[in-house]
C-alpha cells in the first residue's frame, strides 16, 4: 500500500488519510485556519517563539518574532511538501494540498500529525505546491517581519530537504528524489533562492534559527548561505 510506504519513509512523510472533500474529526484542525484567521498563525509562532527560547534557557522575549515566524514558516513548508514528494517519487500521484483539504493538529517537537487526501494522479506536484500552500503561507507570514527573500529560501530548503531524507530512508528512489527535487527549484519563484555547485544544495537565504540561541550564536544549518563565513 502506497500510504504504508510512504509513512515508512520517516516522521515528515508519515501521514494520516482521511477521503478527499470530508473533515476528519477533532483534534483535526484544517489548516486554512492559518490563513482565514490571523490569531492562529500568531499563536503558533508565538508558541515556536517559546519553545525556541525555553531550548536556549531564555525567556520568550529573547527571541525575535521574525525569526519564530521564519522557523514556523519553514516548517508548515517541509511537512507539506514531504509526504506529496513522496507520494510523487513513488508515482502514486499527487494529494491534494490546497490548505482547505489538509488537516494538522498543531504540536510543537517534531514533525506534527497530519492528515491528507488521497494521493492522484491527476494532479500535478508543481501546480499543487506553487499554487497552493507556497504562495498562501508566504503572503501570511510577512506580517512577522520576514522577508519575501527568507521565504523563499525556506521553501527551497523544505524540498532539497525532503529529498535528501528521502533518498537516505529509500537510497534506491535517490535518483528519482533529485530529479523531482530539481524541477521543483527550477520554479520561477525559486530560482534565485539557491545555487548547487558541484551538486551542493545552498539556500542564498539564512532560515535565522542561529539568532534563537543566547547572544545569537546558534548553529547554522548545513545549506545556510551564512555557512562558511563565521
Amino acid at each position: 500500500m502506497i500510504l504504508d510506504q510512504v509513512v515508512a519513509l520517516g516522521p515528515f512523510f508519515a501521514h494520516e488519510q482521511h477521503p478527499l472533500g470530508t473533515a476528519p474529526a477533532a483534534p483535526w484542525r484544517s489548516m486554512s485556519e492559518l490563513l482565514d484567521d490571523p490569531a492562529v498563525l500568531e499563536d503558533r509562532v508565538m508558541t515556536t517563539r517559546a519553545y525556541l527560547a525555553a531550548a536556549g534557557g531564555q525567556d520568550p522575549e529573547a527571541v525575535e518574532v521574525r525569526v519564530a515566524a521564519s522557523i514556523t514558516h519553514l516548517g508548515l513548508i517541509a511537512r507539506l511538501v514531504s509526504p506529496a514528494l513522496a507520494t510523487s517519487v513513488l508515482d502514486a500521484g499527487v494529494p491534494p494540498l490546497d490548505l482547505g483539504s489538509v488537516y494538522w493538529q498543531p504540536v510543537l517537537g517534531g514533525a506534527f500529525p497530519l492528515s491528507l487526501a488521497p494521493p492522484s494522479k491527476s494532479r500535478d506536484l508543481t501546480t499543487e505546491f506553487f499554487e497552493g500552500p507556497v504562495p498562501a503561507l508566504n503572503q501570511a507570514t510577512q506580517p512577522f517581519s520576514v522577508s519575501d527573500h527568507i521565504l523563499r529560501g525556506n521553501v527551497a530548503s523544505a524540498i532539497n530537504g525532503a529529498s535528501v531524507a528521502l533518498s537516505n530512508a529509500a537510497p534506491h528512489l535517490a535518483g528519482r528524489a533529485a530529479e523531482t527535487a530539481a524541477h521543483l527549484l527550477a520554479h520561477p519563484t525559486l530560482r534565485e533562492a539557491h545555487t548547487t555547485t558541484d551538486g551542493t544544495f545552498r539556500r542564498r537565504s539564512c532560515c535565522l534559527i542561529y539568532r534563537a540561541a543566547p547572544d545569537h550564536a546558534g548553529a547554522l544549518c548545513g545549506d545556510c548561505a551564512l555557512a562558511g563565513d563565521r
